[in-house]
């Protein structure tokens, strides 16, 4: 096999062999590394090493993606861990037949998340909500930079810039973790950008804004229309509402109780849910009823169509798991209003009102379940249901009048305490 002097000159002027035929170049500066041209015209960087009594050829990559000053900095590495003892082309090998991002996404919460942070459950909702259902199959070396790239700046567009950047902090972090464990070799987050700009939003809605998203609603899925609209009418966190389960919900009293380990504090939180609100859900559960007749009926039978009731509130398509984007929605909403509005200006929006209608704040904070940092706070296990109860419902009453168009945002005295 002919050696020569490898520069990209020399490079691009060769020619490809005879039919089903391949050469390889090999570079007179450094042994072992060359360029192998097949007859179809493709070239790529190769090293040739002897371990042990094998003598194994490593693939680097072709041409076009790799200049020569980057190929031959990596053949060096490659001789050198030879020399170490290592054998570059079967921990290649090795790792193409390795983890897959689901495996990475349960190592990582399990070992690392639970182990040294306790926002872990934090970091469990945002994996299965975005990264999960769209890279959980993929080998981890299969995942590129362009995919992490496309999937923050995707949030970005569709809405939360703002949450598109934790995302990326946090799957870079489950890559770098993926290294520590020899999983990849490198971090397909590396040089990505955060898409959004870390500015505060105090965005608040007006009563005119409010009416026509929510009249925009009315050309959306019978679930959207309830999401958004929950959402505003509880001023719960989007994450809570998307992930709301039927077994939490107490229609009959008009209580919706969270498990600890759902919400973003850690701590069990319950929300009064207003006449309104009942009917939407009530109103949904009818109409998952009517929608599983027809596909069980077979007249809207498709691949992954659920067949029975989900647990979820709010089901991904295939009904296993939570809906986890509603980015494309929010967008529709955007164009179809005319409003300039990001989902979690609803939670917001409910809280200014209510907060401009007298509720106390020590309500509104139990009502948003913020965590209270006054040491009183340790020692104050009243619930404030009734509070609650009452806020919610005054709440639900001046959206109504909103809707309207007479609303009135009226402030009354409103009792710090009153008996359960």
């Amino acid at each position: 096999m002919p050696t020569i002097n490898l520069t990209a000159r020399s490079i691009a002027v060769l020619k490809p062999p005879a039919p089903k035929r391949q050469v390889t170049y090999w570079d007179d500066s450094l042994p072992g590394f060359g360029v192998r041209v097949s007859y179809k015209g493709t070239k790529t960087w190769v090293v040739m090493y002897r371990h042990g009594a094998i003598v194994r050829r490593h693939k680097l990559g072709r041409v076009e993606r790799i200049d020569l000053v980057d190929a031959r900095k990596r053949a060096k590495q490659a001789l050198s861990a030879v020399d170490d003892g290592n054998d570059p082309a079967a921990n290649k090998a090795a790792i193409r037949a390795g983890k897959t991002f689901g495996e990475l996404a349960t190592e990582y919460v399990e070992q690392h998340a639970k182990v040294h942070k306790k926002s872990w459950r934090q970091d469990e909702r945002m994996i299965q909500q975005v990264p999960l259902p769209r890279w959980g199959s993929l080998k981890l070396v299969d995942i590129r930079r362009a995919d992490a790239r496309e999937l923050v700046e995707g949030m970005a567009k569709g809405g939360a810039p703002i949450y598109a950047n934790r995302m990326l902090a946090l799957v870079r972090k489950m890559f770098n973790f993926a290294i520590d464990r020899e999983w990849i070799e490198q971090n397909p987050c590396f040089r990505v950008k955060p898409p959004g700009k870390e500015q505060s939003r105090e965005r608040v809605l007006d009563a005119e804004e409010i009416r026509k998203i929510w009249k925009a609603r009315d050309d959306e899925p019978v679930p959207i229309q309830a999401m958004f609209r929950l959402r505003l009418m509880t001023a719960q966190r989007g994450g809570e509402v998307l992930q709301m389960r039927w077994d939490e919900l107490n229609l009959a009293t008009g209580w919706w109780t969270l498990p600890g380990e759902r919400v973003k504090n850690g701590r069990p939180h319950r929300v009064f849910l207003t006449p309104h609100a009942v009917t939407i859900l009530k109103d949904l559960k009818t109409w998952y009823v009517a929608y599983l007749d027809r596909v069980n009926g077979g007249r809207e039978r498709k691949h992954k169509e659920p067949r029975v009731m989900s647990e979820w509130v709010f089901p991904s398509p295939i009904g296993k798991t939570p809906v986890a984007w509603v980015q494309k929605a929010a967008e529709r909403l955007r164009l179809k209003s005319e409003v300039n509005f990001l989902p979690h200006d609803l939670r917001r929006t409910a809280a200014t009102m209510m907060s401009a209608g007298g509720t106390p704040r020590v309500v509104l904070k139990m009502i948003l379940n913020h965590v209270d940092r006054d040491i009183t706070a340790v020692y104050d296990r009243y619930s404030y249901d009734a509070q609650k109860r009452k806020a919610l419902i005054r709440w639900g009453e001046e959206l109504k009048r909103v809707l309207a168009g007479k609303s009135r945002l009226n402030v009354v005295p409103f009792e710090a305490k009153e008996a359960v």
